[in-house]
């Protein structure tokens, strides 16, 4: 096994994409940072409905347990993940390294094909498209998405499918609970169904309603071309521009492990981390 000092390649700290003195990933796009707070206040927005206006007055304690450990698991779930997806470097390929050093030490066969990136200056592996927003070469790039300010790439597509899933599943909830606590407050002509005034409730779970079955459309539909890319082993990119594959496909099984890991329940967990899962300065190491 070789590995190489990429250190000595690299001129100067990619400030773009770096925060903390460059300490953590983050991308410095200012419509991406503003889709990302929007998402937190909507979560926000469903939690305190959810739970004020709908579970709190309820009679029942018992649904009223049952729907806040769900709905709060699930929240929680879905706020980390967002969190994972947005602060995980997706596959970053090391910019500028496309030095006549770095191939002499690469140690390529005669005749052997590399590509370079123009506009970052890195050696470019295969699978790997430049993303205009991140100003850098993404390793198995998907997409990028301004809902996590972040690409969709090798080391965090577990993270944005884990994000998809639990946001579907609190939208279908809350979903659930607006309906049925409005039919309810109909029923009983709004008397002891709600803490707040009915006009007010009215338009807090309309609202609520509407935001629940967008997004639960919109993440249903971005969940289910996930799934579909990683059983296939191709990426949203490859399938766009309807790419000749010139690599080994995995099995589906293989393909499912390679982003989640070995079966088990951290498949679910956005605090477990792919096991295959490359930092920059390991990237190229063969």
């Amino acid at each position: 096994m070789m590995e190489y000092d990429y250190n000595h390649f690299r001129k100067e700290s990619d400030f773009h994409n770096k925060c903390c003195g460059g300490m953590f990933w983050c991308i410095r796009d200012i419509c991406g940072i503003i889709c990302a707070i929007l998402t937190w206040l909507l979560i926000l927005y469903a939690e305190f409905v959810v739970i004020s206006v709908i579970l709190y007055p309820n009679p029942n304690p018992i649904y009223c347990v049952i729907n806040t450990i769900i709905f709060q698991t699930c929240a929680f779930l879905a706020f980390a993940s967002h969190l994972k997806t947005m602060f995980t470097d997706p596959g970053a390929v090391p910019k500028g390294n496309a030095t006549k050093e770095m191939l002499k030490q690469m140690g390529l066969r005669e005749g052997q094909i590399i590509f370079k990136c123009s506009k970052c200056c890195s050696i470019k592996p295969d699978r790997a498209h430049h993303c205009s927003v991140c100003q850098r070469c993404i390793r198995k790039m998907d997409h990028h998405c301004p809902w996590v300010n972040n690409c969709v790439g090798e080391n965090n597509q577990k993270y944005f499918v884990l994000f998809t899933f639990y946001i579907c599943v609190i939208s279908l909830h809350s979903l659930f609970l607006a309906i049925n606590q409005f039919l309810m407050c109909v029923r009983h002509e709004w008397r002891e169904c709600t803490s707040h005034s009915p006009p007010v409730t009215i338009v807090l779970l309309l609202f609520l309603m509407f935001e629940a079955l967008l997004f639960a459309i919109f993440t249903a539909v971005m969940l289910g071309t996930q799934v579909q890319a990683i059983w296939n082993d191709e990426t949203g990119i490859e399938q766009l521009k309807k790419e000749e594959a010139r690599w080994v496909k995995k099995s589906r099984w293989k393909s499912i492990q390679a982003v989640f890991g070995r079966f088990s329940l951290l498949w679910f967990s956005p605090f477990a981390r792919p096991t295959k899962y490359k930092s920059e300065m390991d990237f190229y190491s063969v």
